[in-house]
């Protein structure tokens, strides 16, 4: 730990490292940059410090200071947050979590597993799968992000449109609240009706209500079968006629993915999979089960994408070549990426029907304020991410890029959809929320806050900002800082 000359931060940092241990708190002015940011293109502030409690009476005692002496602890887990949600804000610690990495138990009999907020998602799968289980959610970062962060910002991935998302299978959480107070919610029943169902407040409240000691995670068996396939088109329209037709034929794919022109370009380039440059688009299907029920469903999909206009389709031939086919959509975020300065990965969804309406008004938008955008996503549940590749030193095509993505949060809600499937609020979408949830919603949603974190310290300023000082008072600044 590196102190900084000033007598009041020296005392403050004094008081982490009291908690701690003084090898836990990180204040030299390296350490304190590394944490000033996360996946997102923005930063608002460099944090006091940044500090490793090991212990659930460490995050407490750091709550009950950060009562007493008034600054903000923003959760983190590995930064690959897209809104903002890990962001420092003014007088505040990075609370993280390197430690916490243990699979506590995997149950057998009640297909449950606790975890601690660490975990990495990926290192999860492979445990469970090990067993022949199997946890659905795969976030595209799932090699990097944490159960906790997952949990935090209610993560999906490419298996949500049949096995759902994060939400889906938390059934308890240990939680240290904003005073420091603990609360254990949730158990290993199927079912439970008493009381208030507070889990689903903590679940993608992004890091604002609660820190989470402890994860319980619905497991379920892993299915027997899978098969996998690349559908290429010349024009997007097909391939999203081809979503609503297998849709229509009440075939549910574990994975119904998509790729754009741009996306489809940088992606060969980058990983070399083989793919025709001057498609159009592509669709990654999976479907999984019992074998019978893969090997008929998977006809049927063939069946209906050559009909819908797919060009070509490329069959995996087993586990190892679905991977490869797999790497397609999941590098689309990091081969984008190496085209400009700054990537900028939004998400945006639309009820299914809306899809090709919601891709063109991205087109549109881009070509109205000449910026590029690369699209890919979800196309089975209507979710997808606009990607814009620009330069942050470039000020004027930020503020373009700032209005197409402006036009394109709206487009959405003027679709019928929402401004966020997965990233969250955090810092980047908020002053849009009230667009979505209304006046009354967003209201509430500070009461609740308030309820939990009477004095603003847990994660403070994202998803909305608190209400103005001369309607709420906040506690005077504490000395020290």
């Amino acid at each position: 730990m590196t102190l900084s000359e000033s007598p009041q931060n020296t005392l403050f940092l004094k008081k982490l490292a009291a908690i701690v241990g003084v090898e836990n708190v990180l204040a030299s002015i390296e350490d304190r940059l590394a944490y000033a940011y996360d996946a997102t293109p923005m930063r608002e502030n460099v944090p006091i410090a940044a500090v490793r409690p090991t212990s659930v009476e460490h995050v407490q005692a750091l709550m009950r200071l950060a009562n007493a002496e008034n600054f903000v602890v923003v959760p983190r887990g590995s930064g690959t947050g897209l809104s903002g949600g890990s962001i420092p804000v003014e007088r505040s610690i990075v609370m993280l979590f390197p430690a916490w990495k243990r699979i506590l138990e995997i149950d057998q009999e009640n297909l449950t597993a606790w975890v601690e907020p660490g975990v990495i998602t990926a290192d999860l799968h492979a445990a469970v799968e090990a067993q022949g289980l199997f946890y659905p959610p795969d976030p595209g970062s799932m090699k990097v992000c944490t159960i906790g962060g997952n949990v935090a910002e209610n993560s999906g991935g490419l298996r949500g449109l049949k096995y759902g998302v994060t939400k889906d299978y938390v059934m308890g959480l240990e939680v240290v609240l904003p005073t420091g107070e603990l609360l254990r919610v949730g158990n290993k029943c199927v079912k439970d009706v008493a009381g208030f169902s507070f889990k689903e407040l903590f679940i993608g409240s992004e890091g604002s209500l609660g820190i989470f000691t402890k994860i319980l995670l619905q497991l379920i068996p892993k299915p027997a079968a899978a098969k996998t396939l690349l559908a290429l088109y010349d024009d997007m329209q097909k391939a999203a006629g081809t979503v609503s037709a297998i849709i229509a034929e009440k075939i549910i794919p574990c994975t119904l993915e998509f790729l754009d022109a741009t996306t489809i370009r940088c992606v060969e380039d980058f990983a070399h999979v083989g793919l025709p440059t001057d498609a159009e688009a592509l669709l990654l299907i999976e479907v999984d089960g019992h074998p019978a029920a893969v090997a008929d469903e998977f006809e049927k999909v063939q069946t209906i994408c050559t009909k819908h206009g797919a060009r070509e389709v490329k069959v995996a031939k087993d586990a190892a070549e679905a991977d490869k086919l797999k790497t397609a959509r999941r590098a689309a975020f990091s081969a984008l990426a190496r085209v400009r300065p700054t990537t900028i990965l939004e998400d945006v969804t639309v009820p299914r029907s809306q899809i090709a309406n919601m891709l063109q008004r991205i087109r549109d938008a881009s070509k109205k304020h000449n910026v590029t955008f690369g699209n890919f996503g979800h196309f089975g549940d209507g979710n997808l991410h606009p990607t814009c590749l620009t330069d942050e030193r470039d000020r004027d095509e930020i503020h373009r890029v700032e209005k197409a993505f402006e036009e394109i949060f709206l487009a959405a809600i003027d679709l019928g959809g929402t401004i966020t499937g997965e990233h969250g609020v955090g810092l980047s979408k908020k002053r849009f929320l009230e667009k979505v949830a209304g006046p009354t919603g967003v209201e509430v949603m500070r009461k609740i806050k308030q309820v939990f974190d009477p004095n603003n310290v847990l994660n403070a300023g994202k998803i909305f900002d608190p209400k103005p000082r001369c309607e709420a008072p906040l506690p005077a600044a504490a000395t020290g800082f």
